[in-house]
């Protein structure tokens, strides 16, 4: 599940997913925008597995326990302090 294995594809891995949620907060988005822009974002790479709102939930505690985002002002925010150490 967090990592890619025989029965969870590379692409929708929580790992994965996380990482790619990351690539869309170069700016502070609310988790909506986050998730609309994900889910364009992997359209236009062409990623093969569906990634359905609650995985995309799961992808955020996972950011949120590694401490790489915070919500603040109802908006998603990179946690560059956290992400550099």
């Amino acid at each position: 599940m967090l990592l890619p294995s025989k029965s969870t594809l590379p692409d929708q891995a929580l790992i994965t997913v996380a990482g790619q949620v990351l690539l869309q907060l170069d700016r502070p988005r609310t988790v909506s925008a986050t998730w609309e822009s994900l889910r364009r974002w992997r359209l236009q790479n062409r990623m093969q597995s569906a990634v359905p709102f609650w995985w995309f939930a799961l992808a955020l505690d996972v950011l949120f326990t590694a401490d790489a985002v915070r919500l603040e002002d109802e908006l998603l925010r990179m946690n560059r302090a956290s992400l550099a150490d």
